[in-house]
This record gives structure tokens, sequence and C-alpha cells, in this order.
């Protein structure tokens, strides 16, 4: 039975790294020792050691060792035998790009069908839907495919920031860039708020957090989706 979290951020304002989910993630990964991270993503580009070094320091509170993906030669025998993934965020371009390098990207997919647990927080959290189209990021590098993992039928958009009336930005806003997804792309778009998350249990898919989601699917009004709805049946 799949077993995912698919988080918008890993830390919430005011915060520190993960700690708004350690409860959820404490029953997520019940009983695992050691946790496989990666960190292709890279924040700020920061190096892998030093991510995996992050991430190792939070999951110390919840007694779980963190080992990063790149210490290993063979990664796709690492992730047979993994207990337990996380993904990082950072640039989902750079991410993807490096999945699709080391060719692991579908050897990751059968693992979390296969029942490993999985957690992924913002670009961690984008390539769990069909494609990485409604990332954030700048284009830094190239991937060879925008098509990612499709743990869930439709793409995310993490870190929803809903339109501020009070702003003097004159960009587009992030309802503005979905909709123009979806002048050429016909998958829903779930916008995924700061400190929400989707709960994944086999077939259900649950919306977590005190937040609504917006829900966006092609010539359709947005939605605002409660906590707690199950979004299993969106297509």
């Amino acid at each position: 039975m799949r077993k995912l979290i698919i988080a918008s951020t890993s830390t919430v304002h005011g915060g520190e790294y993960l700690d708004y989910l350690f409860p959820t993630l404490k029953k997520h990964f019940n009983n695992v020792k050691t946790l496989l991270f990666i960190p292709y993503a890279r924040p700020g580009g920061i190096t892998h050691d030093e991510y995996t070094k992050i991430v190792s320091k939070a999951f110390q509170k919840l007694n779980i060792s963190v080992k990063g993906i790149h210490e290993f030669e063979k990664p796709i025998e690492v992730i047979q035998n993994a207990e337990a993934i996380f993904t990082g965020g950072g640039n989902t371009f750079l991410l993807v790009s490096e999945l699709y390098r080391n060719d692991i990207l579908e050897s990751i997919e059968k693992a979390i069908n296969n029942g490993i647990p999985y957690l992924g927080t913002s670009a961690g959290s984008n390539i769990c839907g069909l494609t990485m189209g409604t990332t954030n990021d700048m284009p830094i590098i190239y991937p060879p495919s925008f098509r990612t993992f499709g743990f869930v039928s439709f793409n995310i958009n993490p870190h929803y920031l809903d339109p501020d009336t009070n702003s003097t930005h004159m960009g587009e806003t992030r309802e503005t860039r979905i909709n123009e997804f979806h002048k050429f792309n016909p998958q829903p778009v779930l916008g995924l708020r700061e400190g929400s998350w989707l709960e994944v249990n086999g077939n259900s898919i649950k919306l977590k957090g005190n937040l609504t989601a917006r829900l966006f699917s092609q010539n359709n009004k947005p939605i605002e989706l409660e906590p707690e709805a199950e979004l299993n049946n969106i297509k």
C-alpha cells in the first residue's frame, strides 16, 4: 500500500525545519531506522553533503538516521533496499534533471508503489504530480522530460500564494500562471498553501493541515477544498 506525505513546504514561518510535520512523520515513519534522502534539488546551491546534514539533524529528533543517495555508488540498489525515502525542496529543474541523469526515477516510483514510505517537500512534492510543469522555479538546467512520478492524478503547485490586494507588485499572480498552464495542459492543478500537505494511504488522498487548498481545472472556476477533503477522484 502506498504511503506518502506530500507537503507544500519544509518550514513554516517562524518554525524550524520540518517541526510542524513531526507528529505526522513520527507515525508515517513508524519503525523506520534509516531514511534515504535525495538532496538533488540543492536549495540556494548548497552541496549534497550540506543538505543531508540539515535533514539528518532534524530527523535525530525522531531517532532516525539519514543517508544521502549521493553517498552510494549504486543508487538503484540503495533505493530497492531503502526503509523510507525523502526528497527535499530546492530547484525542481535540477532535481528532475538529476533523477533522469542517475536513471532512478522509475526505481523510486516502483519502490513507493510497493509501499516504501515517502516524504516530499516543495520540489520533492511537485514531482509527485503528473509533471513538473507547475513548479515555481527558474529553469536553471533543462531536464530530459517534465514527466514525474504521477503518484497523484493531478499536478501540484507547492507554496501556493493568494493575490495580495495590498501589494504593489505588478507581476502575474500564481492563479494567472496556472491559468496559462491550462491553455496547453489538461490535468488539474492543486495549489497547496504553506503548512498544508497531502496524506496518501493506498488509494486515499486526503488534504491535511488547517488551511484550504485551491483546485484548478481546465475551463472551470477554481474551487476551495476543505481540510480532510478526499482528492482520490480528481482527474
